[in-house]
């Protein structure tokens, strides 16, 4: 059957779609142009067009995915409720507990990016901004007076510690710590940072 013509940006985000599937699948030490061309039944040769290099086209696929994953968080920080809600949402969502996708993938973007400055680059600009949105939530929550947080920027740093964390051993040791436990410690983390308690955390 023949496949349907697609522009060279439909094309492209064919292509790093299928990368991610396949670093997820295999790692980024043992995936292989020729493994992304399979998977969408292409040519090798129509991939290093797009990508001349596997490290650029594993460089974009994580450009890709960390976009993608900014702009939900974006989507939910940017609900109209209080900012309580919407921290809670975000939270839970990119919790290794929620829907948050591809956490086996950052885990390996993380060591790639330990000797690729590229990679390195995407790894913590994504870190920045996800810092940085959820400061930004937080310090609406205190001018609301909805909560009390004298460092919002620290409490993003250490919600996320605590969250890369946890994924980390939820996705390479399954069955380390129970999924309702980490959810438990990550309410707990929220509620003490913001000067609450579980109960208010969940009601408000």
């Amino acid at each position: 059957m023949a496949r349907v013509r697609l522009s060279v940006a439909e094309r492209r985000e064919e292509l790093l779609r299928a990368a991610i599937g396949q670093i997820e699948a295999r790692g980024v030490a043992a995936v292989r142009i020729a493994d992304v061309a399979a998977a969408l039944g292409v040519s090798n040769a129509l991939v290093l067009y797009h990508f001349s290099t596997k490290e650029k086209l594993v460089a974009a696929a994580f450009t890709y995915a960390a976009e993608d994953d900014l702009t939900h968080l974006r989507k939910l920080l940017g609900r109209r409720t209080s900012a309580l809600r919407r921290l809670r949402a975000a939270v839970r969502w990119y919790a290794p507990t929620g829907q948050a996708k591809g956490w086996r993938l950052w885990i390996e973007g993380w060591a790639v990016a330990l000797r690729e400055p590229a990679l390195r680059e995407v790894t913590r600009d994504l870190d920045k901004q996800w810092k940085a949105a959820i400061a930004e939530v937080i310090a609406e929550g205190v001018a609301a007076g909805e909560f009390a947080c004298a460092d919002p920027m620290g409490t993003a740093l250490r919600l996320t510690a605590l969250l890369d964390g946890l994924a980390v051993q939820l996705t390479s040791y399954p069955g380390a710590v129970p999924r309702t436990r980490a959810q438990e410690w990550v309410d707990e983390a929220l509620a003490r940072e913001l000067g609450l308690d579980r109960v208010e955390l969940t009601e408000r």
